[in-house]
Parts: structure tokens; sequence; C-alpha cells
């Protein structure tokens, strides 16, 4: 839940009490629902976000398992073995 929280606050930036406004938050919701980013409104996006709840709610689960791997898995070119000196 933190990690989607993180998301929210940092895609927002300069705008977290008013998202809508947002210029990535407006390009996201051009490319993926086809509205104009000049014509978003609070209206617009609210019922944007109402409609597609279950797949905001995904993405941000996506989000956190994301987040959660970046964290606690190793690349395997950080393993312990640094090879030949």
């Amino acid at each position: 839940m933190l990690a989607a929280l993180r998301f929210l606050w940092n895609s927002t930036r300069g705008h977290h009490f008013r998202p809508w406004r947002s210029p990535y938050v407006r390009w996201r919701i051009e490319t993926f629902s086809g509205l104009h980013a000049e014509e978003i409104t609070f209206g617009v996006f609210l019922r944007f976000v109402w409609r597609e709840r279950g797949r905001l709610l995904h993405f941000l689960h996506w989000c956190g398992e994301m987040s959660y791997f970046r964290r606690h898995m190793r690349h395997p070119a950080q393993s312990a073995w640094a090879g030949p000196e």
C-alpha cells in the first residue's frame, strides 16, 4: 500500500492536491483513454478514476510488487562473487 501511495505522490509532483492538473497524469489519461489532455477537468478526472478504478487499483498493486522486487531481489550483476581479479 505504501508503494502505491508513493507512486501517486511522485506522479503528481507539484500537483499533489490537484492531480487532474498534473501534466504526467493528464498525459497518462490521454494515452489510456483517448481524452484530450486539455479537456481534463476535475469532473472528467473523477469520472475517469471511478470508471477505471479496478484497473487503477490493479496497476497500483503491480507498482507495489515492482517496488518490492527492486528492493529485495538481487540483480545477477550484483552477486557476491565479483569475478576474477
